[in-house]
């Protein structure tokens, strides 16, 4: 579905990366997309696995596009614990790697497959600092900015995820919402280039 989020008009690149996961991608590519996802989210496990790939394949290693990543947290406690973990991965550097590693491990909502231990034994898998990674994750150091990335996309008119924004360097905007063929991204990606 296009343009169905509402609320902010007109947002700079650097508004939409604000509290964002780091930039995937080309720093100055022509377009960025946003997305507003969840952990827990069935559809952004879909878009994760399929639509992403082939964008990724497409746009984002020829440096036309970048891609950030902003916690909308909407399917239970699981979903806000794994955003945070996210962020203590990136203190060590990880924040991708822990990232596709959480969508390729996603089960059914608060069912146990992203608590606590689970979490911090994907650290270890990672080979991260688990000790360090244990402290952050344990201090709630990354709580607030979840709930910043999570009201952001309400303002912005999110109400279901994923929901995507794409933003051009002449400051055009496009708005797809859900896990959409990639014929959709397509469509949008090419009329803003």
């Amino acid at each position: 579905m296009l343009n169905s989020m509402s609320g902010e008009s007109e947002l700079t690149i650097t508004q939409l990366m604000e509290n964002g996961s780091p930039i995937f991608g080309n720093q100055n590519a022509e377009i960025s997309i946003v997305e507003f996802g969840d952990y827990q989210c069935t559809f952004c496990y879909k878009f994760h696995q399929n639509t992403l790939n082939i964008i990724k394949f497409d746009y984002i290693d020829s440096g036309k596009i970048n891609y950030v990543y902003r916690d909308f947290p909407l399917n239970g406690s699981d979903s806000i614990l794994a955003a945070e973990a996210t962020y203590c991965a990136n203190d060590q550097g990880r924040y991708w790697d822990y990232h596709i590693m959480l969508y390729n491990y996603q089960e059914g909502v608060d069912s146990g497959w992203a608590n606590n231990d689970r979490l911090k034994s994907f650290a270890f898998n990672l080979g991260l600092e688990l000790d360090k990674f244990s402290h952050c994750l344990d201090s709630k150091k990354y709580l607030k900015q979840i709930k910043f990335n999570h009201d952001k996309a309400k303002s912005m008119g999110a109400t279901s995820t994923p929901s995507f924004l794409f933003v051009n360097t002449s400051g055009e905007q496009q708005r797809v919402v859900g896990a959409q063929p990639y014929s959709t991204f397509q469509q949008v990606i090419d009329s803003l280039l």
